[in-house]
């Protein structure tokens, strides 16, 4: 991701950074704390490999991930969340989090989030 060299304010900058369908759900998924890419990929449905890669390396060099490569065999590693900048947009998606909870109560989704052990 290329970030610009005009923005109408940092509000628009910030939406930049983190659009798209996949990476607020990295992000709110990495809140549960450090995890492989393998699981990453298990708990996200339907993300694939590519675009999970793809979206951890532009979060990296953004500033909201990072990742911890051990050494061994097999290879592990596990990405999670920076201080304070990966942590601190957790605020955000929670808001987002909370909003649609309350959209699909309100529109007779309950059984979604049933299902999904938000309720």
């Amino acid at each position: 991701m290329k970030i610009r060299d005009v923005y109408t304010c940092p509000l628009e900058l910030t939406h930049d950074m983190i659009k798209g369908k996949w990476k607020p759900i990295i992000l709110w998924r990495l809140r549960l704390g450090n995890t492989s890419l393998s699981k990453l990929q298990h708990d996200i449905d339907g993300i694939t490999q590519k675009m999970l890669l793809q979206h951890l390396k532009e979060l990296m060099e953004l500033g909201f991930v990072d990742k911890k490569v051990y050494e061994g065999y097999p290879l592990k590693v596990e990405y999670f969340l920076t201080k304070p900048q990966g942590e601190k947009i957790l605020s955000a998606l929670k808001t987002m989090q909370e909003i649609g909870i309350d959209y699909m109560i309100k529109h007779d989704m309950k059984d979604i989030l049933e299902q999904k052990g938000l309720l």
